[in-house]
């Protein structure tokens, strides 16, 4: 999850002192501006470069007046948000009858404010999956049409038990839109048995009924749904709720790195690889390595703290990297571990991978080369977790006192 996109934001707006504080809050949230100040601009820019997030558009330009310029970036096919100082409701149904991500009206300052939680939710969308779970393919092709024009990735499955097996081959769904009435499971069976799986609530649900059930709310709320809407529903609202349900989820998510992370390093904390240990069956097979920075302390009396904690950086990331399938966490100090579930041939060879790759390419920090190299002990015959410490940390000890810079497995 998190923000995928480095593309520019399009800002057309004739107002000089709108346009600058448009383009400084937008820049200033994290985006790159290109800005126009009318459709002739406009269409001379997309002529020659049509790769934005979205655009942000005045409704009413010198050159104009009718939103033309809305029809022009749609057609180059990019994703449109109008602002609008009209408030009549025939401007605000013609501006939401076109395929736009939303429209907010122009009447302060802080209407920029929203355009930058918008466009800041379109970049972190790129980080989602949605599933739509409805027995109508008309209205799985629309909700899904809605869902892709707000850079979210959609599957579909056209009842609950089609939609669980969805899920067990995509686990990393954020959120689930799902019908009531449909046949073999429907909508509320489909939260309960997602509840029962689900006890974090990681992913986010949202019920749809068109029964005229005034209980229907109450129901999907309490069976575990975040949220409700009856059909059919108004299309700012559905994009609210969505976005209501998405930020959510990455807020939850940010809180639970923080609680599961190191601060430093980014890997694993001690607590969460303790507590992921404890999850995991005994009978699974499993290996350990304990990695060591060879003489560390002298890096920080030589060279600092601060020099030291790039060191850790850097043989963390590293670490992480010829080791994606694992789980990699840092134990403490200028140790780290690494959980796998592959076979002990193909983990030695990681691993040795990684020292080999430490020892021949020196890190470079502040100006400074330093030469580092690491220790490895490896553990594969032990049955539990603890266990499995106990003898990488026995191995670890003697490639330490074998001269360091060398991987040993436990031969216990």
């Amino acid at each position: 999850m998190g923000r995928q996109s480095l593309e520019p934001v399009l800002i057309v707006e004739d107002s000089r002192s709108f346009r600058m504080l448009a383009e400084q809050q937008v820049r200033k949230a994290g985006f790159a501006t290109k800005t126009c100040t009318c459709l002739a601009e406009t269409r001379d820019v997309l002529d020659h470069h049509t790769t934005f997030l979205c655009a942000i558009l005045d409704y009413n330009l010198p050159d104009a007046h009718h939103g033309e310029v809305i029809d022009l970036c749609l057609a180059a096919g990019l994703k449109v948000v109008v602002l609008t100082a009209s408030q009549t409701e025939k401007t605000r149904d013609e501006i939401l009858s076109k395929p736009i991500i939303d429209y907010i009206p122009k009447d302060s300052s802080h209407c920029i404010d929203a355009v930058c939680r918008l466009i800041k939710r379109l970049a972190d969308n790129q980080g989602h999956r949605v599933l739509v779970v409805d027995d109508s393919a008309s209205i799985r092709k629309r909700i899904s049409a809605l869902l892709a024009r707000q850079y979210l990735t959609v599957l579909e499955a056209e009842n609950g038990e089609q939609a669980l097996d969805v899920l067990e081959r995509t686990p990393d769904i954020s959120l689930i839109i799902t019908d009531y009435e449909m046949p073999k499971m429907d909508g509320l069976q489909l939260v309960y048995a997602l509840r029962k799986k689900d006890t974090e609530c990681s992913q986010a649900i949202i019920g749809l009924s068109g029964h005229n059930d005034g209980a229907l709310t109450a129901r999907f709320l309490k069976a575990g749904a975040n949220d409700y809407l009856p059909k059919p529903f108004n299309q700012e609202e559905f994009f609210c709720r969505v976005h209501s349900c998405l930020n959510a989820i990455d807020t939850e998510w940010r809180l639970f790195k923080l609680a599961n992370t190191d601060f430093l390093t980014q890997l694993w904390n001690r607590r969460y690889f303790f507590e992921r240990c404890e999850q995991l069956a005994t009978e699974e097979p499993k290996q350990l390595a304990i990695i060591d920075i060879d003489y560390f302390k002298r890096v920080n009396d030589e060279f600092g703290h601060h020099v030291g904690d790039d060191v850790l950086v850097e043989v963390a990331h590293r670490l992480a990297d010829y080791c994606p399938e694992d789980m990699v966490a840092r134990l403490g100090g200028e140790e780290f571990c690494v959980l796998s579930c592959r076979d002990l041939t193909t983990f030695k060879q990681s691993l040795e991978r990684y020292r080999q790759a430490i020892a021949a390419n020196p890190i470079r920090v502040l100006g400074q080369t330093l030469n580092i190299t690491v220790s490895i002990g490896v553990d594969a015959q032990a049955t539990t977790v603890p266990q499995l410490l106990q003898m990488a940390d026995q191995a670890l000890y003697q490639a330490k006192a074998s001269g360091r810079n060398q991987l040993v497995v436990s031969q216990n």
